[in-house]
């Protein structure tokens, strides 16, 4: 494929024929967000614009697109064993789970701190890997608490 079919596609996305990476965890923190149409922009008025400005700054809109950049990556198998590190029926275990149930889930702002708190209390149970994952992703969640527009995206990828 050449360089310039390979800008269509994410840098998360594989193109179409390549083999994904399997059995792994990866999370995805934003990057930046952008408007598709960068034309229709400067053709806006000034109320247009802040709408524009305003979308970029608060989420997922028609037309905006967030670009996201790969943080963290675990096996698949790994990243079972880290999460049964945390306690059983914790709030902090059901949101990680979710990747398991459902291949994707979003953290935000919302889930900060509870993560922070269920990967700090949960270190000694863990081993040298495992606490470096979970140091990695205290790090990302902090990014979260200074700029509440980020966000991540943990994706598995096991097919």
């Amino acid at each position: 494929m050449t360089s310039a079919n390979d800008q269509r596609y994410a840098r998360h996305q594989k193109p179409a024929g390549s083999p994904y990476d399997k059995n792994k965890v990866i999370f995805y923190s934003l990057s930046s967000k952008f408007v598709d149409e960068k034309s229709a922009q400067k053709r806006s008025s000034q109320k247009v614009k802040e709408v524009i400005y305003y979308s970029l700054a608060i989420g997922h809109h028609l037309g905006v697109i967030d670009c996201l950049t790969s943080r963290l990556e675990c096996p698949l198998e790994g990243y079972r064993q880290w999460i049964d590190c945390l306690p059983e029926n914790s709030e902090a275990r059901r949101k990680l789970a979710g990747v398991q149930r459902f291949g994707e889930i979003n953290i935000d702002r919302s889930h900060t701190h509870c993560l922070a708190l269920a990967l700090r209390d949960a270190r000694p149970q863990m081993n040298m890997q495992q606490q470096g994952w979970s140091e990695q992703l205290i790090a990302l969640l902090q990014q979260i608490e200074n700029d509440p527009a980020m966000y991540l995206m943990v994706r598995r990828y096991d097919a």
